[in-house]
Order: structure tokens, then sequence, then C-alpha cells
């Protein structure tokens, strides 16, 4: 069942949306298999891509590089600015932020995030730490930024159990 932070979505856009997520959750295996983590991210601008990003933790050495923040500094390079909140641009990704994504994307200008798989699935199946995240729907919607979530959950869940089963999963041990 779809969710919302109390915005409208037409069944056209939820359609489009459904789509694009299915679409990145069905080409996710290819990005594990190439060495990225098991998320992916696009920017999408009037139904068009501007950038699609994974994952690249383990890759790049660096924890920052969840698939959010790399699309967000590809699209702020790509419309040279920090400021996205003029380009109305719609955030895609295949499992609801993390704690420190929600912040990156807050602060960026994005009007709409549209996600997959929900954080506690992703907990369970991968034992990620997704991060304390109290009342960010209703923070999101004080700031005029959509939420649509729990879009095509089954297909991400598979693909998160399949990438626990291939390999390593980072996280810091503590």
């Amino acid at each position: 069942m779809i969710i919302n932070n109390g915005f409208e979505i037409s069944n056209e856009k939820l359609h489009f949306a459904t789509q694009v997520i299915a679409e990145m959750q069905n080409e996710l295996p290819k990005y594990i298999h190439d060495g990225h983590g098991p998320f992916l991210a696009a920017i999408y601008h009037d139904k068009k891509q501007i950038a699609k990003s994974a994952n690249s933790v383990v890759m790049d050495n660096c924890s920052n590089n969840h698939a959010e923040m790399n699309v967000i500094r590809e699209v702020q390079n790509i419309l040279n600015s920090y400021d996205l909140s003029s380009f109305d641009l719609d955030l895609y990704v295949t499992a609801e932020p993390c704690m420190m994504c929600l912040g990156a994307i807050m602060w960026s200008g994005v009007k709409s995030v549209f996600y997959g798989v929900p954080s506690d699935s992703v907990e369970k199946i991968t034992g990620f730490d997704e991060g304390f995240k109290p009342n960010w729907f209703r923070k999101f919607n004080k700031r005029g930024i959509a939420v649509y979530g729990n879009i095509k959950t089954d297909l991400g869940e598979n693909v998160l159990a399949e990438y626990v089963k291939s390999g390593e999963i980072y996280k810091p041990y503590r």
C-alpha cells in the first residue's frame, strides 16, 4: 500500500513513479554485481531523467556515498547550483532514505521523494542501521516536500535479500 505525507498524487504520476522504481529495482542487481551497494537513486524533471546514481560506499571508501547523496551531488554539478528548489525536481530511490540522506534531500531543494522499500524492511533484511527519523514525513510536509513510499516493495525486498546472499554487507561494527 502506497503511503504519503499528505500530498495528493494523480494516478498518472503514481503510475510513472511505479514504473521508475520498478525499472531501478530491476537494474539494481547489475550495479551490485559491479561493486555498488544495494541502493539506486534518480532525479527527474517533468518525467525526464537528469541523473541516476548507485550507492558507492565500499567502492569509494566513503560512508557518505549513498545513492541519494551521489545523485544530488551529480545534479547540483549538472545544474551548477547547490539550491535545486527552482528546478521542480523529483527524487526516486529504491528504498526509504536513511537519516543522513533525509538531511541532504531536505537541504537540496528537491520537491518530491518517491521510494520503494521502507526502512523497517531494509533493516530486517540487511541489518543496516537506517538511523533515528522521528516524524520525518511531517517535517517534510511542513517544508513543502511531498513523500510517497512503499512503491514496488516486493521487488526491492527481493533485491536486498539477494544482495545479502551475495557478499559483503557494509556497516560499522560497534
